[in-house]
């Protein structure tokens, strides 16, 4: 079988069956062998029963959600391709070729683009349309090397098997989003075609919830891109603190009417220290996602990793120790020199300050080495562990080689 169209399911009996028939009937006049999977999630309206009579085949899923029903029914089609596509009649089921054609000439994810095809006056909400959709496609754009211009198109079409490959988990909205990240990250081709989008046909409310699933989507393309979560936000903290705090600690900045001194130095080294510890999580991150398949190993944290050693952590932190230390014995001759009394705050917070700053991030060098050290004793039993299996395989091929020639 070539193609399998399938639909998630909850309640739409009111449009259920002219979907069914719009998408058998676009396979029949272009000699498509497929079928119409209706991938149901608990429908009490009668939805299996009307999907059946529309000659589609009906698939239960158990676990609620979006992300979930589909995967249930991709899990279940029997085509090389699937096209999935909400059954609530807003798109456009007799205008597969499109898809298709892609699918057939190599790609392995093709989406559809609402904004090139046309929206019908009603069909997307004003918030939808005009900042949802938009903004989180252009994050979606920034935060992963893909052009694609509608993340959230509910019409795409796909190779089953490159799919099920990518391990997709997000039961919710938010495996549209999944999907096509995971796709770009493990380098599949992805396309786009454009698609129109229309009013669907139910009297009902809609079940995507805007604000809740807009936080959803954002949520998941922030946590799977430690970039942009942890490592530009840190660096930015880090690169003011370390230029607000090496300027004040020589004295106060005055800019105009603006006086800073060493409150503000106080609050540039939490800002260093904040940000140095904001970039560990991006390496911390990138580790451990690569070592559980959520994320592609990086090129960058791969190279910092194995320069990065815990004998060089090791002499960074004890630097950055000694460096405090000594600001530590400075501050206390300052406290000498007068006689161990009452101190003016402004000169001795400019050396208690920066010196405090590098004996945290002294600690915090030390204990992220000895952390990815930690993760790259289990990369190496993992290594061990291949190579062991592999020679145990090499030697149980050699003893059926020899009982054949026996």
């Amino acid at each position: 079988m070539e193609l399998t169209v399938v639909m998630p399911c909850l309640n739409e009996a009111e449009t259920i069956e002219v979907c069914i028939r719009k998408a058998l009937a676009c396979m029949k006049e272009h000699g498509i062998e497929g079928e119409v999977l209706i991938a149901d999630n608990g429908s009490t309206d009668g939805s299996q029963q009307l999907a059946r009579d529309a000659g589609a085949r009906v698939v239960h899923v158990e676990e609620k959600g979006y992300g979930n029903a589909l995967m249930g029914g991709i899990r279940a089609a029997r085509g090389k391709y699937v096209i999935m596509g909400d059954a609530d009649d807003s798109y456009d089921f007799t205008s597969l070729m499109p898809f298709v054609e892609q699918l057939r000439d190599g790609a392995e994810l093709v989406m559809g683009n609402r904004f090139k095809g046309g929206i019908a006056p009603g069909a997307m909400p004003p918030l939808h349309r005009y900042l949802g959709n938009p903004v989180l496609s252009f994050i979606g754009r920034l935060f992963f090397p893909s052009k694609i211009g509608d993340f959230h198109c509910g019409l795409r079409g796909f190779r089953r098997e490159s799919i099920l490959r990518l391990g997709l988990q997000t039961g919710g909205m938010e495996f549209a989003s999944e999907m096509v990240v995971k796709a770009t990250l493990q380098g599949l081709d992805v396309r786009e075609v454009p698609t129109t989008l229309s009013p669907d046909g139910r009297s009902r409310p809609p079940h995507l919830r805007s604000w809740r699933d807009g936080w959803r989507h954002l949520r998941f393309l922030l946590l799977y891109s430690p970039r942009w979560l942890f490592f530009i936000p840190g660096l930015v903290l880090m690169t003011l603190g370390l230029v607000a705090g090496t300027a004040l600690t020589f004295g106060p900045v005055e800019i105009g009417e603006l006086a800073f001194d060493v409150d503000t130095l106080v609050g540039a080294s939490a800002a260093v220290v904040i940000g140095f510890q904001a970039m560990l999580f991006a390496v911390f991150t990138h580790v451990y996602a690569a070592e559980e398949g959520f994320l592609p190993e990086s090129r960058r944290v791969r190279k910092l990793v194995s320069i990065v050693t815990l004998e060089k952590g090791l002499v960074v932190g004890g630097l950055l120790a000694l460096a405090g230390i000594v600001g530590l014995v400075m501050s206390l001759v300052h406290w000498q020199v007068r006689s161990f009394g009452e101190l003016n705050p402004r000169e001795s917070l400019r050396i208690v300050v920066p010196a405090a700053t590098a004996l945290i991030m002294s600690f915090q060098t030390i204990f992220a080495s000895l952390f990815v050290s930690i993760l790259g004793i289990r990369r190496t039993r993992e290594t061990a562990v291949d190579v062991a299996a592999k020679a145990a395989e090499e030697a149980a091929e050699a003893v059926t080689r020899a009982d054949s020639k026996a």
